[in-house]
């Protein structure tokens, strides 16, 4: 490690196990706050390091293609008609207080996020009602679902267990400890949360007594820091005062730093489509023409070729090429102005300004918003660009009130399955938490429901190319690429377990290089 981060290294270290490598401290400058640390109120991946470093689930998807692996519960069997779903726990998870986790404190943590209706929630809610999990014993707990749901068991990484009586100690006024898990942690997770300042970032401190064990080497402290100017983030890497960057950078800023030495990209292909989310409740997104019109007024080929420099894949759906369920048959919309004003001069007017808000700190959104700007003045059509920080955006696109027009943003493999991308952002369940463009077909609906339902996979495959087709006709949104990370980190990195899920940030493995 160099510069400032080794200094901090040094003057932070601890006195290491003989056999095993000195303590050091790894550096992450992510593009995106922390203004929180409860994990049941947040589901996004820009905040994710806090929910897998901190906290543990039920099981945990690493690598990649995306695997699960068994975590806190060691199996599950599922009853014949897919409702009854019974979870065998380890008895040997302690909470970074020391006590053991039980069964009860699965129960608990599940009724919290029901209750809160935030965060994951919006996965249980559909098939799982308040008090349908119970504690069998201290090591299994059973869940009664509502109804079939096949993604059940991929979804339980998202249910992050807490140490029940601890928050019960800090509830006021039946708030479920929300005020006090702001800034505190109550889980087992790979580290303990040593400092947070939610202008900052936090620091973790390694939990030794962790079930998963650390062999010989690790890092004994983790900072994850909050810097969104793009160009700082590069030039702090190659300073040395980071060890990690998000993988998702500029082909500028990636070739920039493949030039130095001291810095190692790690390229992954990803499970992470960007597309513009559209307000398909108002007017004028509410007719199919003037979206129609907005599909043929992005430039795709500009996009992709010139400023992304053909590093990334064209995805014409929103499902990922690479998943299973993506419709093959699907060549995408074309850059054609003169199609986009045929769409236009269908729709009643006159066309009020179009609102697209972009994130702060991911300069792609809002070259993108740019580029369909300027392509859309040229049909008459005027769009403001507002840009705000994630947590502003992200709060605003599921209040259907204050939804934008349009948000340019990725989709992020929380499971990997068909359901998290045209599952949750088409089906009219998950509106407006995740389906934020308020998007309701009854016949993509019955196609989702169906395949939520069903064990075959054949089955389930047709039926997500299907919807996925219906949606793309329907013009929904505008689907532009699949991504593929760059994961930027310092030479001394090492032991870095890239998953779709959790793009990277899952510390437990990382260690310092030999």
């Amino acid at each position: 490690m160099r510069g400032l981060s080794l200094a901090l290294a040094a003057a932070m270290a601890f006195t290491a196990p003989a056999g095993m490598m000195a303590a050091e401290r790894y550096v992450h400058a992510n593009n995106s706050g922390y203004d929180t640390l409860d994990p049941h109120v947040v589901g996004d991946v820009a905040r994710v390091a806090t929910r897998l470093n901190f906290y543990d689930g039920l099981y945990r998807w690493v690598d990649n293609p995306p695997k699960l692996i068994p975590w806190l519960a060691t199996s599950h069997t599922v009853s014949d008609d897919g409702l009854v779903w019974t979870f065998t726990l380890r008895d040997d998870v302690k909470f970074h207080d020391g006590s053991l986790m039980t069964a009860d404190d699965v129960v608990w943590s599940i009724e919290r996020m029901l209750a809160l209706k935030r965060g994951a929630s919006t996965l249980f809610l559909p098939v799982l009602n308040p008090g349908a999990a119970k504690a069998l014993d201290p090591t299994h707990v059973e869940f009664t679902l509502n109804t079939p749901s096949a993604i059940f068991g991929s979804i339980v990484s998202d249910l992050y267990v807490m140490n029940a009586d601890l928050v019960k100690e800090h509830e006021v006024d039946g708030d479920w400890g929300q005020a006090w898990l702001t800034d505190h942690v109550a889980g087992s997770g790979s580290y303990m949360l040593k400092r947070y300042d939610p202008a900052v970032g936090f620091i973790g401190e390694r939990f030794a007594d962790h079930f998963a064990g650390w062999g010989d080497s690790y890092y004994d402290e983790i900072e994850f820091r909050t810097v969104l100017e793009t160009n700082t983030r590069v030039q702090g890497l190659m300073r040395g005062d980071y060890d990690g960057l998000d993988g998702y950078l500029a082909p500028d800023q990636i070739a920039r730093l493949r030039e130095d030495e001291d810095v190692q990209i790690i390229e992954a292909e990803s499970m992470r489509v960007f597309h513009f989310a559209m307000n398909n409740r108002r007017p004028p997104l509410d007719d199919i023409n003037f979206r129609k019109a907005m599909e043929y007024a992005f430039d795709y080929d500009g996009f992709i070729g010139s400023i992304l420099q053909n590093s990334v894949a064209r995805n014409p759906t929103i499902i990922p090429n690479n998943m299973w369920g993506a419709p093959k048959d699907v060549e995408g919309y074309t850059f054609d102005l003169e199609k986009a004003k045929e769409y236009l001069d269908k729709v009643p007017g006159p066309i009020r300004t179009i609102h697209i808000g972009t994130l702060a700190g991911f300069s792609e959104t809002e070259q993108a918003a740019s580029l369909l700007q300027n392509a859309l003045a040229k049909i008459g059509v005027t769009a403001e660009i507002e840009s705000a920080p994630w947590p502003v955006v992200n709060s605003r696109m599921q209040d259907p009130e204050q939804m934008y027009d349009m948000v340019p943003y990725w989709k992020s493999t929380y499971y990997a399955d068909p359901n998290n991308w045209i599952g949750e952002l088409y089906g009219a369940r998950y509106i407006p938490t995740r389906n934020v463009s308020g998007y309701d077909n009854p016949e993509v609906n019955a196609r989702i429901e169906k395949a939520l339902a069903s064990t075959d996979q054949a089955e389930r495959q047709t039926l997500y190319e299907e919807a996925a087709k219906i949606v793309y006709d329907d013009a929904a949104g505008i689907w532009i690429y699949n991504t593929k990370w760059y994961g930027p980190y310092s030479s001394g990195v090492a032991g870095i377990r890239f998953s779709p899920v959790g793009n990277g940030q899952d510390m437990r493995w990382a260690h310092p290089a030999e």
